[in-house]
């Protein structure tokens, strides 16, 4: 049992923070069970919208360090190959468009002017300090 006053009320403290903390995990939980049952009905329009919704209820969890944000990240890796895995067409919301960026010609004639031997060379040609012997202790 707590002895002094302030241990008394970090014990208090702590009942109410525990369960705070478990309803937030429930509330996780809840969140992975919905989009599993969505893909084991086999509606990949329905799973991926679902999967949209819950991610920022997992992502939420993680930012208040209920769980590690690497446990959030397998979390939602795993659903999002679970809907990709099921059968369909593809909905909207999950394929994103890759940006096409073009390299400038002229960008890579003066990448190409440059010696790249340059600094290995300069790198060789100083010379490098002789150690010095230690004295013996005596």
């Amino acid at each position: 049992m707590a002895n002094t006053a302030q241990a008394r009320k970090r014990a208090r403290q702590s009942v109410k923070v525990n369960a705070h903390n478990a309803s937030l995990r429930s509330t996780l939980r809840t969140a992975i069970k919905k989009v599993i049952k969505a893909v084991e009905a086999g509606d990949k329009a329905a799973a991926t919208a679902t999967y949209l919704e819950n991610v920022s209820v997992i992502d939420r969890i993680a930012d208040k360090k209920i769980i590690h944000k690497n446990k959030a990240a397998r979390h939602k890796s795993r659903l999002s190959d679970a809907i990709k895995a099921m059968k369909g067409d593809v909905a909207v919301g999950v394929k994103k468009a890759a940006k096409v960026v073009k390299a400038k010609p002229a960008a890579k004639a003066t990448a190409a002017a440059k010696p790249k031997a340059a600094p290995k060379a300069a790198a060789a040609a100083k010379p490098k300090a002789a150690a010095k012997p230690k004295a013996p202790k005596a």
